[in-house]
């Protein structure tokens, strides 16, 4: 029985969600290059893309925007909670946990048709950024902004976390990274989903299991690390910079957003990242970009490895004044999108999901009663 260690290079099943190529740069969302995404759609565009299987026309896509608007209230229940939690450390444990309850009020919770998946991901995708946001202004003791039907889904997220309308730049930079974040194949997140899917399990089931699984310092967890990690290197001189990742190296640790398990050349979202990071730092007089491409080279020189999409997107968030802890969400409020349409996926064309696994212990062992151990 041969053994490939995390499934490396093991084909589990079909789909025509997304495609990488991952030799070549290659991005694709069913069948559309992430580069023309990126510089062309939105972000509700993408959702309808990805959950429908075609680009909508003018008027699909102005109803589905409204529909995903009317969506983002919660319910009084869902508010109570949030507002007599405990304090907890993670905002990602929060929204796992907001997820749940949200399949809790759901009376057709276990009922699986195409209807019933279609409204269940909607109302999840327009949700999350009221759970992240009114927990933001909660642990702040702030009032709680109510999401302003009027603004698109990254217009009104930011909206909600600040209290006033944002400029375009920064609308537009979110928005560009929902997009990219979105969805890519079966990464360990969407593996997950798919695995409580093909129980027959419910679509919040699977969100609460990609969530959880995302949280993972290899996975979501990586774009907080990265900030941590800059913020440690702020203030320190190029010669710092490269003996700081010269002793890291030394010591076998991990140098976060770099290297990817399926690109062998540049990540092509990171092409894009890199931009609207750029954009930013030149509109809020801030270095992120600089220091960021600065470490990039020293790893690649060092190392042979390029930077992945976690590294530029932690640029991004840093500009938009997003707390640090909060990250994992902001990847979250992208990627659930990608979640649920593999959930929908496995839902039509169900098979447990069920690997074997190769014995390595002792075998035929003799049982001794326990008076006699």
């Amino acid at each position: 029985m041969s053994i490939n260690y995390g499934l490396r290079g093991v084909v589990a099943l079909e789909s025509d969600i997304s495609r990488i190529d991952g030799a070549k740069g290659i991005l694709e969302y069913r069948g559309y290059n992430i580069h023309d995404l990126a510089q062309h759609s939105s972000f509700e565009e993408v959702v309808f893309l990805l959950l429908s299987g075609y680009l909508p026309t003018k008027s699909e896509l102005t109803e589905f925007t409204i529909e995903l608007a009317e969506r983002r209230e919660l319910p009084e229940k869902i508010i109570d909670v949030l507002c007599n939690l405990p304090t907890i450390s993670y905002p990602t444990v929060i929204l796992r946990t907001m997820y749940s309850y949200l399949g809790d009020l759901d009376d057709s919770i276990f009922m699986i048709n195409p209807q019933e998946s279609r409204r269940k991901a909607i109302d999840l995708i327009a949700k999350t950024p009221t759970i992240i946001a009114y927990y933001q202004n909660i642990r702040e003791d702030k009032p709680l902004t109510h999401p302003n039907k009027n603004l698109g889904h990254a217009a009104n997220f930011l909206w909600m976390l600040n209290g006033v309308e944002p400029d375009k730049i920064d609308e537009r930079a979110l928005d560009l990274d929902l997009i990219l974040h979105a969805e890519h194949t079966l990464n360990a997140s969407t593996f997950a989903a798919r695995i409580a899917a093909s129980t027959l399990s419910d679509m919040y089931a699977g969100v609460v299991s990609a969530t959880g699984t995302l949280f993972g310092p290899l996975h979501g967890g990586a774009s907080q690390k990265v900030i941590e990690m800059l913020r440690e290197l702020k203030d320190k001189d190029t010669q710092e910079i490269e003996e700081w990742v010269e002793n890291k190296l030394q010591a076998g640790e991990r140098i976060m957003g770099f290297g990817h398990r399926v690109y062998k050349t540049m990540d092509p979202r990171v092409e894009e990242l890199r931009n609207a990071a750029k954009q930013l730092d030149a509109v809020k007089s801030n270095n992120w970009l600089a220091l960021s491409d600065e470490l990039a080279e020293i790893v690649y020189r060092k190392k042979r490895i390029y930077s992945n999409v976690d590294f530029y997107a932690t640029s991004i968030y840093a500009n938009l004044g997003i707390p640090d802890d909060q990250f994992i969400n902001m990847f979250i409020m992208g990627r659930i999108v990608g979640w649920i349409a593999h959930i929908m996926d496995q839902y039509q064309n169900n098979k447990l999901i069920r690997p074997l696994q190769k014995y390595v212990g002792e075998e035929n062992r003799v049982f001794t009663h326990i008076d006699d151990r």
